[in-house]
């Protein structure tokens, strides 16, 4: 027999379901939480204590969300407290935390306008992430050569313009800076953007300011294999609204940071398809202390470099690399031209026995990725299908596109061949730098021609 129906709820009647009644669990607990422990390093006995002491009773409902999702963590996440200390850090209006500084990279060259029929101009020597990144955006890299800062050369930019370039992306790398006075000089008067590459330089200032907020936008890498970072993210910074606008919409394509989510594009240009290069909360936590401690660990590096340097002579055979900025370089590798390739490998022979920590490549050296010669992902102008390459794009040939990669920067091949380059550790005491740096110039005096009207050292 039918049961007569009951009233509805919204009408007064009795609530068909009240509650749950099962205890829920963590869907992240302390099993996850230990696992992290594991690879900070902990030592069993400490795991085994760390064990006893937690359980999953003692978190609330499904435990913690490391994603930086909405309202994940209101009123702040880790992730928002490390982009404020950012803007701090580096004098910029606007800062978004991404997952990579090769996306941070991609997101920059979107945000900037390159696409088909587009070319930037990249350094010769640097990470081959820049210019892939440039591929990926839809555009072509034209690379520049370098002068003995092993930077971008200023008076050679000129020379790679043409109608189909956007942007420029000098790169601060191994230490040092790129001269940003003769890029932005050649950048303003030709309209270029600047994408600053500052994936091995956090830290590092010119005239004063921290790269990365000089140009038009800079990008880091906050990764465990560079100054800071725990394991991969990354950071996108600007002073720019609409193109930091830009740049949240190629990184959060999710649309959770627009004021309303869902909404029709609010201007023309706001709104494309892109990715989600969010920045994970238990990435974030570990950055946010890192950037945290940047100036102290590049005060260390400078104080090391300097102390080294102190003790070294000039001589005739040697061009040490220009250091841009004196005050404002990392210092954190020593690097100089021997005159020639077979001086370098001697020097690397004898400074290894001396205990230093040097190392060389020689003319037929094996291929990598930080001279563009290598670059295969880009210089053999493949696409991830036969039909993608977007040096065969026909909105690239229309505009007259054409790129030669084979010999276009010697200047770039001939010091990375020849340089000697020496790692410097930021925990050197004044005792310890002191001492390496007269054992490399007890080689060098061994090998070459004492000269006090030689290049100096910086």
């Amino acid at each position: 027999m039918k049961k007569p129906q009951e009233e509805l709820a919204i009408d007064g009647g009795p609530k068909a379901f009240a509650g749950r009644t099962g205890v829920p669990q963590p869907k992240i607990g302390v099993a996850e939480f230990l696992s992290v422990a594991e690879r900070f390093g902990f030592k069993p006995a400490v795991l085994s204590r760390l064990r006893r002491t937690l359980s999953d009773a003692d978190l609330l409902g499904q435990g913690p969300n490391l994603a930086r999702y909405a309202t994940a963590f209101p009123p702040a996440t880790k992730s928002d407290a490390f982009e404020a200390l950012a803007r701090k850090k580096f004098g910029v209006k606007y800062a978004l935390a991404v997952n990579s500084g090769t996306s941070a990279l991609h997101a920059a060259f979107v945000a900037a306008g390159v696409g088909p029929g587009t070319e930037v101009i990249c350094p010769a020597l640097g990470f081959a992430a820049t210019a892939m990144a440039v591929v990926v955006a839809g555009g072509v890299p034209v690379f520049c050569d370098v002068d003995e800062s092993l930077g971008i050369d200023p008076a050679k930019i000129a020379a790679c313009i043409t109608p189909r370039t956007v942007a420029v992306a000098p790169t601060h790398h191994w230490g040092n800076v790129a001269d940003m006075a003769g890029v932005m000089k050649v950048a303003r008067r030709h309209k270029l953007k600047v994408i600053e590459d500052c994936a091995q330089g956090p830290g590092a200032k010119y005239a004063g300011a921290y790269v990365g907020g000089i140009g038009d936008i800079g990008c880091f890498s906050i990764s465990a294999y560079k100054i800071i970072g725990g394991g991969e993210g990354g950071l996108v910074v600007t002073n720019n609204e609409r193109l930091f606008d830009r740049i949240r919409q190629m990184a959060e394509a999710g649309g959770l940071w627009r004021p309303d989510r869902f909404g029709p594009p609010r201007y023309k240009g706001e709104l494309f398809a892109g990715c989600n290069y969010r920045l994970s909360e238990l990435e974030a936590a570990v950055d946010l202390i890192q950037l945290r401690k940047l100036d102290q660990i590049c005060n260390r590096f400078r104080k090391v470099s300097r102390r080294v340097r102190r003790q070294l002579h000039t001589y005739a055979e040697i061009n040490p690399q220009t250091v841009v900025d004196t005050r404002g370089y990392l210092g954190y590798m020593l690097r100089f031209f021997p005159a020639t390739c077979a001086l370098s490998a001697k020097l690397t022979a004898a400074l290894r026995a001396e205990g230093v920590p040097a190392h060389t490549r020689g003319r037929k050296h094996r291929p990598d990725w930080h001279l563009y010669r290598d670059m295969f992902p880009v210089v053999l102008k493949g696409g991830h299908t036969p039909e993608g390459s977007v040096f065969k794009d026909p909105r690239y040939l229309k505009r007259g596109g054409k790129v030669e990669y084979r010999g276009a920067c010697p200047v770039a091949e001939d010091l990375y061949s020849r340089e000697v380059t020496v790692w410097l550790d930021q925990w050197l005491s004044d005792t310890d730098a002191d001492a390496l740096g007269l054992a490399i110039d007890k080689v060098l005096g061994a090998y070459c021609t004492r000269d006090p009207n030689a290049k100096p050292w910086g």
